[in-house]
């Protein structure tokens, strides 16, 4: 799939209708999205085939465009009921058969249950800004867990320093991809590459 047709699909993707602010609830525009999506498709084969997680998965457009470039399947997970009914809708209306979801809480999940039983993980976080401060570094913590080969994941360019410093503690290698404005928040899309614990 092309980069143009991806977006294009994903700007069919339904988002919230009333956000919640205390879960930080804001949509992942359709054209970082595709970008994101493409990139880890094509630069690093981590999608095709493969099992992807999506943390806070909101209304699942990454798992939209995930399930699109053929993941094996891609399961979004999220604590809200209301975003999850919006991901279902989603799910249906582009007929979907490789996606998934969970209702749960990502900062609460039990770390043996999905240690290392997801090859992708991929998520737009919540950055930690509304009464949850250090939410997005619980996220990317869960993700490395679950992530037996990879994590992607959009963070403020503001945190770039503490996400490296908190990758070198977790001894794992970080790279930042791209940079991107959305909306009124500068962010970075962040590829983590997960050490081998086994």
């Amino acid at each position: 799939m092309k980069l143009k047709e991806l977006e294009s699909c994903l700007q069919q993707v339904d988002v919230f209708e009333d956000p919640k602010l205390l879960l930080e609830q804001y949509p992942t525009s359709p054209h970082i999205a595709a970008r994101m999506l493409y990139t880890i498709h094509n630069s690093f084969d981590d999608i095709e085939s493969r099992l992807v997680a999506d943390l806070g998965c909101g209304c699942g457009v990454l798992s939209v465009g995930a399930a699109m470039l053929d993941a094996g399947l891609c399961v979004g997970f999220d604590i809200d009921e209301d975003a999850l009914e919006i991901f279902s809708r989603n799910a249906e209306e582009f007929e979907l058969t490789n996606i998934d979801m969970v209702q749960c809480d990502v900062c609460s999940l039990e770390s043996d249950r999905f240690y290392n039983k997801f090859d992708t993980v991929i998520m737009n976080p919540p950055f930690g800004t509304k009464h949850n401060k250090g939410m997005d570094m619980h996220f990317l913590k869960t993700a490395l867990n679950m992530a037996s080969n990879a994590v992607y994941s959009l963070h403020k360019t503001s945190t770039r320093e503490h996400i490296q410093k908190k990758a070198s503690d977790w001894k794992v290698k970080m790279e930042v991809l791209a940079g991107k404005e959305s909306f009124k928040s500068t962010t970075c899309m962040v590829f983590v590459l997960k050490n081998n614990k086994n």
